[in-house]
């Protein structure tokens, strides 16, 4: 069955080329890409729910379009073992949305916002900073929803074993708790902070 994603990407490259064909060789490299045996957490799921966060802000966006190039592109790589997923995410969008005669100012922009996911510090333009904020609402959820996000990503890293997965993960989380704030627009700061910190302090007590 196809991804409810799958239309989306469609309609939005149909805005820049005719090429139907190319259009349909791109979406199934994101599937492909995304439905990968090592993924767990960085699927098309998580891209559904960015989606979602985001339209509810999208009144707020500037450049609605590119932000979901963003989406599509921003974990097409995601290799436990890298230090450049980010940067090898951006290249391929890079190259991807020349491929369908994006702007280059706007795939300048694209690169970015993919970028800013990284250190998720605050971004040059409120789109950066409401992508950022969404990519990181999953530490917001209920703590049911966050535990499931913790064990998915604990699966993506499996090929470690606790003894080197766990100081890695408390570093993360502590990278995150140490923050003046997680999340940088008022919108996503009011909506998910507080529950954030909860799950944040409680999986790193339990490791």
């Amino acid at each position: 069955m196809d991804s409810p994603l799958k239309p989306i990407f469609i309609t939005l490259t149909a805005l820049y080329t005719s090429n139907t064909a190319l259009a349909e060789k791109l979406w199934q490299e994101i599937e492909t890409m995304y439905t990968g045996k090592s993924r767990y957490y960085h699927t098309l799921a998580h891209l559904e729910n960015l989606l979602i966060v985001l339209e509810d802000v999208k009144a707020n966006i500037k450049d609605w379009e590119t932000v979901l190039f963003a989406i599509f592109y921003h974990d097409i790589v995601y290799k436990a073992t890298s230090k450049s997923n980010e940067e090898d995410s951006a290249g391929i969008a890079s190259k991807r949305l020349g491929e369908l005669g994006f702007p280059k100012d706007r795939t300048e922009k694209c690169v970015s916002l993919i970028l800013a996911t990284k250190a998720h510090t605050t971004g040059r333009d409120t789109d950066t900073d409401y992508f950022t904020d969404a990519d990181l609402s999953i530490l917001g959820q209920t703590q049911d929803t966050y535990l499931q996000y913790a064990k998915q990503v604990r699966k993506e890293f499996s090929i470690y074993p606790d003894l080197l997965y766990n100081p890695g993960r408390k570093k993360v989380l502590k990278h995150f708790l140490n923050m003046e704030r997680i999340f940088k627009t008022q919108y996503f700061f009011d909506k998910f902070e507080k529950q954030a910190r909860e799950n944040l302090m409680n999986e790193l007590k339990a490791l």
